[in-house]
């Protein structure tokens, strides 16, 4: 009976749809240094974040958000702009956006389906979770290349003593996804030896997606980092570089019923696109938001309830979601030394390149892996073995190892904005909800 009513409500929302299309509207004359993208389309819990993966799945960064969606009516307005700071001026690229924005597939998607998945035919997925430590992946690559898989995409995130994993690999002969079951169960017997090492016997986990299976890398591994609960703060050792923490408070709106999240961070990329994520997963609204970025901070500011209509309601559930905001913001910090390798693909690349890592006493904090047209181009963040900085003699050492104009040094956090000055908060919305409150409420 409750699938019939789900199928129902399906079909009646797929009906609303049809009736009031999404209107994407791009803009490159009402701001004068960014592209401005307007979304208005019928509300769906997940929306929010659909679009932003939209955007950033291309490069795109987004600089200012403004975001409405009460009223069962979603009006979003995003000023974007390019990697290098330019306005969006390619009509490809606007039209890829405008369409992508408007698909109808994409935002109407089965209540049981998942937001924003994507297919793949084409390799093996594995995720990988366990406690991080120098060297992990350098063994993990290693036994990859022993088994004849080739590692073709993958991202790995470390956060809190955690790592985690999505790795694409093919077969190294075929260069097609893996199937055979008994190789399959060899790959991940092999592997979750590895992540178990000595101390790691209960919480390390490894899964295998078949082809054909559905994943969006970044998504996946927000989830699975949450799952395997990285915001739990732990000790740290003494030594090391200090971080400048995010500044996350929670707090609430009585005059609409709402709880107001706000978020002060060092800007980076795809930092709109975590928070969004880590809220949807959380099943909790963005009824109303703004978002701000300037040369260093970032300043997000959400009014939400959850999908049940309730706003935040112990204290319990508020520390939960300052420490899972935080989290999210955290996990793709920039940390470290950024090393850029471009190189001819080869199997057992990635594993040469791990191991040279690790003899040199070098602990990867974040990588992205990457192939295509037969080149590799990786990206990894790496400190030494306490998180301090890398001595620039051991980067010296290991350009040589492999091979000028292999591996480029592209920056260097050393740096960290101005911690939030503690003062009273004021809330962008606040004179918004006041002027319309009825003074009956």
């Amino acid at each position: 009976m409750f699938e019939k009513f789900e199928e129902r409500d399906d079909e009646f929302a797929k009906l609303i749809r049809r009736i009031n299309p999404p209107r994407v509207v791009i803009d490159n004359d009402s701001c004068e240094d960014a592209t401005i993208v307007q979304v208005d389309s019928v509300n769906k819990h997940g929306i929010l974040l659909q679009v932003v993966q939209v955007l950033t799945d291309l490069n795109l960064v987004i600089k200012k958000a403004y975001i409405s969606s009460d009223g069962g009516w979603f009006m979003d307005v995003f000023n974007v702009i390019d990697q290098d700071g330019n306005k969006i001026r390619d009509q490809e690229l606007i039209s890829y956006i405008q369409r992508r924005l408007e698909e109808d597939d994409d935002f109407v998607p089965s209540s049981k389906g998942v937001v924003g998945l994507v297919p793949s035919e084409e390799h093996t997925c594995i995720e990988l979770t366990g406690i991080d430590r120098p060297g992990l992946l350098s063994e993990v690559c290693a036994v990859l290349t022993d088994l004849r898989c080739n590692v073709v995409n993958a991202e790995i995130w470390t956060h809190n003593a955690r790592a985690a994993a999505v790795v694409h690999v093919t077969d190294d002969i075929t260069g097609c996804a893996i199937e055979d079951p008994k190789r399959l169960a060899t790959i991940k017997e092999l592997l979750c030896n590895v992540l178990k090492g000595n101390s790691d016997l209960n919480t390390a986990k490894m899964t295998l997606s078949p082809p054909g299976g559905v994943t969006h890398r970044e998504r996946r591994l927000h989830q699975i980092m949450f799952a395997d609960r990285d915001y739990v703060r732990v000790e740290r050792p003494e030594g090391g570089a200090k971080k400048s923490r995010p500044h996350v408070t929670v707090a609430d709106c009585t005059e609409k019923d709402y709880t107001v999240i706000t978020m002060r961070s060092k800007d980076r990329p795809k930092l709109l696109f975590d928070t969004v994520c880590t809220l949807t997963d959380m099943q909790y609204v963005v009824f109303h938001g703004v978002v701000h970025t300037g040369r260093m901070e970032a300043y997000q500011e959400y009014y939400i309830r959850h999908v049940d209509g309730v706003p935040v309601s112990s204290e319990a559930e508020r520390e939960r979601v300052v420490q899972c905001l935080e989290a999210a913001i955290e996990r793709r910090g920039s940390e470290g030394l950024e090393l850029e390798l471009c190189a001819e693909d080869r199997v057992g690349l990635l594993s040469d390149i791990t191991r040279v890592f690790r003899e040199n006493s070098l602990c990867i904090k974040r990588a992205e892996i990457s192939t295509k047209g037969g080149k590799a181009r990786d990206t990894f963040y790496v400190t030494d073995v306490t998180g301090s900085p890398v001595d620039p003699k051991t980067v010296d050492s290991i350009c040589r190892q492999i091979g000028q104009g292999i591996l480029h040094v592209k920056w260097n956090s050393n740096s960290s904005p101005k911690k939030p000055e503690e003062k009273t908060i004021r809330f962008l919305f606040g004179s918004f909800f006041k002027a319309h409150a009825s003074p009956n409420i």
